[in-house]
């Protein structure tokens, strides 16, 4: 009895370590059919690994302290590889720590915005009748309102703001557009016959929502995060260089305004303003380029590279057998 016993157990252990395989090959795969054939997923992905890896592991890669006077101002040289700025502190170390600030805000507010989205769009499109007309006049309500002015409205009224309260008031003024996107999309997915299946066979309507429409949305709500991750890159360095963000933090739109009210482009001092101006212009890039490709994986009308050739050479190959070639 125990031989059958300790038989059964090793035959289902070792049947959980083979599906566990056979989802990390399933992961692998997809992940590989992702990058093949698609460059701006390739270029864009690596742009990021290098950026965060630099933001994470600041502290080993400069031995300055971005607050901390280290010199006099001075060019790019070999002992401050991007420069002094007229403060005395290094630019090297302070772009390394502000990508810290500029990408936590970005991405944290990226995150609030689109999950009011989701829970706004869905709600909306698919329960229609008074609640979607309730709700779209909310979305409508927001989208009137311009979203940089209202926020540089925002900041000026609460005066001085740190990192938290700029977070937040990005993340609750840029999910309308993403809102009526994630909408449309789900009043198309609403009449399809597997939601009327579910819907017939009895599913709960919370169900309905979180098994059967939100996995049919992932590249739609993974495409409006990015787009609101590089909006509220630009909008967090446009309130910084307008003096509306805490300047004794280190993020790269108080590095603008410090080489702004240096006059650091009239002084010479080009590299105060180059160097946080080119980090955030190669941040956006990235996140574009992954967006771009998460579009030419989801759509297939955008396609390209070696699926376009081998959709030519099968097109080319049956026009010959059929005479028209």
């Amino acid at each position: 009895m125990n031989k059958l016993t300790n038989s059964v157990q090793n035959t289902a252990s070792v049947q959980s370590e083979t599906i566990k395989i056979s989802k990390a090959r399933i992961i692998l795969m997809k992940i590989k059919g992702f990058f093949y054939g698609n460059p701006p997923a390739i270029v864009g992905c690596f742009l990021i690994v290098v950026i965060v890896l630099g933001a994470l592991f600041a502290s080993v890669l400069t031995q300055y302290d971005p607050m901390t006077r280290v010199a006099r101002a001075e060019a790019p040289s070999v002992e401050h590889i991007l420069g002094v700025t007229r403060n005395g502190r290094d630019v090297y170390s302070q772009v390394l720590y502000g990508a810290r600030k500029t990408l936590s805000i970005s991405f944290i507010a990226g995150l609030i915005a689109m999950t009011i989205a989701v829970l706004v769009g869905v709600t909306s499109g698919y329960m229609g009748g008074k609640i979607d007309e309730w709700m779209n006049f909310f979305t409508n309500v927001f989208l009137v309102f311009p979203q940089l002015p209202l926020l540089i409205v925002l900041a000026a009224f609460l005066g001085q703001v740190g990192s938290l309260v700029i977070t937040i008031l990005l993340g609750i003024t840029s999910w309308p557009w993403g809102a009526r996107v994630i909408r449309s999309q789900t009043m198309a997915i609403r009449n399809k016959e597997f939601i009327i299946s579910a819907e017939v066979m009895g599913e709960s309507k919370i169900r309905i929502i979180l098994i059967e429409i939100l996995p049919n949305l992932v590249s739609i709500v993974f495409g409006g995060f990015l787009g609101t991750v590089i909006y509220a890159m630009g909008a967090e360095a446009s309130l910084g260089i307008l003096g509306l963000g805490d300047a004794t933090e280190v993020s790269w739109g108080s590095m603008l305004y410090w080489a702004q009210v240096s006059s650091s482009l009239y002084t010479g001092a080009w590299w105060e303003m180059l160097v946080p101006a080119i980090a955030l212009a190669l941040t956006g890039g990235a996140l574009a380029l992954i967006n771009m490709s998460i579009d030419q994986v989801s759509n297939p009308k955008l396609k390209t590279g070696p699926h376009m050739k081998l959709w030519k050479k099968l097109k080319h190959t049956t026009d010959k057998s059929r005479g028209l070639a």
